[in-house]
């Protein structure tokens, strides 16, 4: 081959100058990258930006001198790419007055701060591993590796936050799942490391100009995204999921609670004859304490002098006979103080109300929110003027994890509140699994980002584990998802509205809610023993 034509091969001048400014700057550049790699995630979406982002971190840490450097680098990419991806837990400061709201953009970033830690964990893993020395392709896995452990370790450390994962810019639009229909086979946590060493792979073949082998983790990635959804598949079971649209600036104000039920209930009501027809309602959607035995003054305080019995009766009324209600709410602990009974905690709850208003089951939310739905160091915080997001003093009380609640005619209900969701692998009861996931949320907290992030973590979960999930929020996005991650039905947010149909069937039991962790585990043993092999094979 002539030497022009080699010379229209290399890559433009300034881009080839690139990697030598990038080496001139790498703390920057990796703050830099953290923010292109965050754009990725809904509501953005710009996955192929995102790609270049995770590239060019990639190739730092790979030109870190040192484990110690390479925690670093991890650090300042962590930092930026989290605190763009949370910026939504700002907004949450907008809805209480027990602080300043502008500390929210204070508080996204210092807990950014701690969250960055995995990132550096991540990247001093894949530099203690692959060894200085390492070429840029037998770095690739050890990175996919110390990524996969840095992302497990986040998701249960200090109760763990799992949120924006890199797998999670792999969902596609709602029509189709996206390469996150490898989940089944990977997980999340190890599919964010499968990710991060394709990236990877990709520029060690641009690096050596070998350009065919460079497209092929693209070229595979892109047909992923794009990649059709199955065919549909029809259920049996019918229901009627609502969104009220009840703002958070409004949803604690007693004066409209009558208001905000009447508006739930009329979007409740039957629209055609349907047997055995469940009706889902979101977090936050009744404010009555509807289980019986708590001090005349709780019920008081909620439904001006009405009972319990009276509260969910009027519930089991809003649909036909045959109905069956879930909906969120709050259940009381209660125990004794000088000699009087008293609440001592409060569990974020899901309680089935079947027909005539019986109590046909419950959920306790497991995964709380710290300084949401409960003040760590309570004792210490709170004389410094800190406090809980959430309206009210007493602190949530977690429950004991996934449960199945078999709701006879209603189906087998598995139940996870708001953020818990996200939390790949604790999302379902193995021992008994349900034929879908009711995800009720109150996504009213969290601004424009919140949501569709929300949502498309939801979908993970129904990938990874085959299963339907429906989400009932206040104010959205609340959706059908079927066992494939595609939306079936959608409701924006800001708007009231409902949703009728038939749950999707679920799928077998993949091979993620089978295994769960020890997957994670495998992916990662196989990803360091693939760097191992290659570094010894190549320093012989």
């Amino acid at each position: 081959m002539s030497a022009a034509r080699t010379e229209g091969l290399a890559p433009p001048r300034a881009l080839a100058a690139l990697p030598d400014l990038l080496a001139h700057r790498p703390r920057i550049a990796a703050a830099g990258f953290g923010l292109v790699a965050a754009t990725g995630f809904p509501p953005l979406t710009l996955w192929p930006i995102a790609m270049l982002g995770l590239a060019g971190f990639a190739w730092l840490v790979w030109r870190a001198k040192n484990w110690k450097q390479a925690a670093l680098l991890g650090w300042l990419f962590g930092f930026s790419h989290l605190t763009l991806a949370n910026n939504w837990i700002a907004t949450a400061f907008t809805f209480q007055s027990e602080m300043p709201a502008a500390l929210g953009w204070v508080a996204v970033p210092l807990l950014c701060i701690y969250l960055a830690v995995f990132p550096a964990i991540s990247c001093a893993l894949a530099r203690l591993l692959a060894g200085r020395a390492a070429s840029l392709a037998i770095f690739a896995p050890a990175l996919g590796a110390g990524w996969i452990v840095g992302e497990w370790l986040r998701s249960w450390v200090f109760t763990g936050y799992a949120w924006a994962p890199l797998s999670l810019m792999l969902v596609g639009p709602f029509e189709r799942p996206g390469a996150a229909l490898a989940l089944p086979f990977a997980g999340t946590y190890a599919l964010s490391g499968l990710l991060l060493m394709l990236v990877t792979l990709s520029l060690a073949a641009v690096r050596a100009r070998r350009w065919l082998l460079a497209a092929i983790p693209a070229g595979a990635l892109a047909a992923a995204m794009l990649w059709p959804a199955p065919a549909p598949e029809e259920g049996s079971l019918p229901f009627t999921l609502v969104q009220p649209n009840l703002r958070q600036d409004e949803i604690n104000d007693a004066s409209r609670y009558e208001e905000q039920f009447q508006r739930i209930a009329a979007l409740s009501r039957p629209r055609a004859a349907t047997s055995n027809r469940l009706i889902l309602w979101p977090e936050s959607a009744v404010p009555d304490y509807l289980e019986p035995g708590y001090p005349q003054i709780y019920y008081d305080e909620a439904t001006a002098g009405a009972d319990p019995a009276f509260a969910r009766e009027r519930i089991a009324n809003v649909g036909a006979a045959g109905s069956l209600v879930l909906t969120g709410t709050v259940n009381l602990k209660i125990g004794r103080a000088n000699g009087h009974a008293s609440a001592t905690g409060a569990y974020n709850s899901i309680l089935a109300v079947g027909p005539g208003g019986g109590i046909a089951g419950r959920y306790d939310k497991a995964h709380l929110v710290p300084y949401g739905e409960y003040l760590p160091m309570r004792g210490l915080l709170e004389p410094l003027g800190l406090s809980r997001l959430v309206a009210g003093t007493l602190d949530f009380i977690p429950g004991p994890g996934p449960r199945t609640v078999d709701l006879g005619p209603w189906g087998k209900a598995g139940a996870q509140i708001c953020y818990e969701i996200v939390f790949s692998g604790e999302v379902v009861d193995p021992t008994h699994r349900p034929d879908y996931i009711f995800n009720p949320s109150n996504d009213g907290w969290f601004g424009a980002w919140g949501p569709p992030q929300h949502l498309a973590q939801a979908r993970m979960r129904a990938i990874e584990e085959g299963l339907p999930v429906l989400r009932a929020t206040t104010t959205g996005i609340s959706a059908v998802v079927d066992a494939h991650g595609v939306v079936r039905a959608a409701i924006g947010r800001d708007r009231a509205n409902r949703i009728d149909g038939v749950v999707p069937p679920a799928l077998a039991p993949t091979p993620f809610s089978r295994l769960g962790a020890w997957l994670t585990g495998i992916w990662t043993a196989l990803l360091a023993a693939a760097s191992l092999v290659a570094s010894r094979r190549t320093s012989r």
